[in-house]
């Protein structure tokens, strides 16, 4: 069978008045500092152990006693706020 032609491709070029002179072009995507993953993990471990702890103790601390259903929502609610930072991270 033969081979079929390969086209060259002509470097891309911006329509005209896409950037106005005097505007700043798109900022440049930078990596996260190292802090933002400690912190992105540390709260997504912090929901588990949170849940953790309420399912295996949560009858002998008095606190989560009287949150009852709402350390669910603390749980999961930071192990949600760690994966949202996932989303960010560079």
């Amino acid at each position: 069978m033969p081979k079929s032609k390969v086209r060259k491709k002509s470097a891309y070029t911006p329509p005209q008045g896409t950037l106005q002179p005097g505007t700043s072009a798109a900022r440049a995507v930078t990596p996260s500092p190292r802090w933002y993953a400690i912190v992105m993990v540390g709260l997504m471990v912090l929901g588990l152990l949170w849940i953790v702890v309420y399912y295996v103790a949560g009858d002998q601390i008095p606190f989560m006693v009287s949150l009852g259903a709402w350390n669910f929502l603390i749980g999961f609610g930071l192990m949600v706020a760690g994966l949202v930072m996932s989303m960010r991270w560079r």
